[in-house]
């Protein structure tokens, strides 16, 4: 991490770039590329370079948000969001092991954002006191930053309240920075079962053997993982690349998880793709592979309405007799309904009761 670039005089040492129009974005949004993942740039070019190196329209570009999700809106104390009923975003660190150009919080990684033991402190007090919170994902940046005794205080603090059920970690790492992935992680991550790790890949080229061997050691050491990808214009908005992505992933024991329609963050829009690429890609996967490399095709909702899922097209007709139906081939079928027995189709689901057996 020490030998990471993080000036636009020393990316020029390594790449032909525009220095001027460089240093002008690093003014505004700060550059890391640690060497691992600067050699696979080198290796790879365009789809890796396109992700880490700055781009001037970032600073030209007007459009989209400042904070497009209202995260801040949403947090009722620092670096805690609390958007929907019974989870949070829990932001532990500012830092990452490389600055993604397309990044949600593109505001604050990276900037001066402190993140002290009295902000968590302070996280950890409005979880405890809000018992509907039974699942809190821990993000930031990019909290397998932090060093393992102060990761392994925080996951302790989270897991002693009574009504936390799951944690969840939102990070980078094993895409690009995987030796970051060891025995003595794995050991801290699995005294906190459940526990789940969500991952971030984006191209096929990031699936090196240094990368296979990281999550072969949170999966061997009972780790689930789930992988999210951001739907980049020119680096994977093509079906086959998704497809291959998918494909390997699944085979490294990875489920692919969330498919992302980029979000409206001021300073990425050359590198939002039309929602129709998207329905199109979502199209090819669901015909053409496994059901369960197929990720969710999502828009998390401008101004903080949260993620929907997107999908193609398929019922063409729907009524009381029948439902019609196009496949991933643009054939027809039909499938006829049952006769219902009352005029309510549905349960009145709030007048359930659910309890767990014994």
């Amino acid at each position: 991490m020490q030998k990471s670039v993080r000036t636009s005089e020393a990316l020029s040492h390594h790449f032909d770039i525009n220095s001027s129009s460089v240093k002008e974005v690093e003014k505004q949004f700060p550059i890391r590329i640690n060497p691992y993942f600067l050699d696979l740039v080198k290796r790879y070019g365009k789809p890796l370079a396109r992700q880490v190196i700055p781009d001037v329209r970032e600073i030209e570009d007007t459009a989209g948000w400042i904070d497009p999700l209202a995260e801040e809106e949403n947090s009722p104390v620092p670096n805690l969001v609390h958007r929907y009923p019974d989870r949070v975003l829990f932001l532990v660190s500012s830092e990452c092991a490389v600055y993604c150009r397309f990044c949600t919080r593109k505001r604050k990684i990276g900037h001066w954002n402190p993140i002290t033991d009295q902000t968590i402190e302070a996280g950890l007090y409005y979880i405890r006191n809000h018992k509907e919170v039974r699942d809190v994902l821990i993000s930031g940046g990019d909290p397998l930053l932090l060093p393992d005794d102060r990761l392994d205080w925080i996951l302790h603090m989270v897991r002693e309240i009574p009504h936390v059920e799951i944690i969840r970690i939102g990070t980078r790492i094993p895409s690009v920075l995987p030796q970051r992935i060891t025995k003595g992680l794995v050991r801290i991550l699995k005294k906190y079962d459940p526990l789940f790790l969500n991952i971030h890949f984006n191209h096929p080229a990031e699936l090196t053997d240094e990368v296979k061997k990281s999550c072969r050691q949170l999966v061997d050491g009972g780790i689930p993982l789930g992988s999210q990808t951001v739907l980049l214009k020119g680096i994977n908005d093509h079906p086959r690349i998704i497809a291959d992505l998918m494909k390997q992933l699944l085979l490294m024991r990875v489920r692919p998880y969330y498919l992302l329609q980029a979000d409206l963050v001021r300073g990425t829009d050359h590198f939002r793709t039309t929602v129709e690429t998207g329905i199109e890609i979502m199209k090819f996967l669901n015909g053409y592979i496994s059901g369960l490399a197929v990720p969710a095709y999502v828009i998390d909702l401008p101004g903080g309405g949260g993620k929907v899922p997107i999908l193609p097209e398929y019922v063409i007709k729907l009524d009381k007799k029948e439902i019609i139906v196009k496949n991933y081939q643009d054939k027809l079928y039909r499938y006829p309904q049952s006769e219902p027995e009352g005029e309510n189709l549905c349960p009145d689901i709030e007048n359930i009761q659910c309890e767990a057996p014994n």
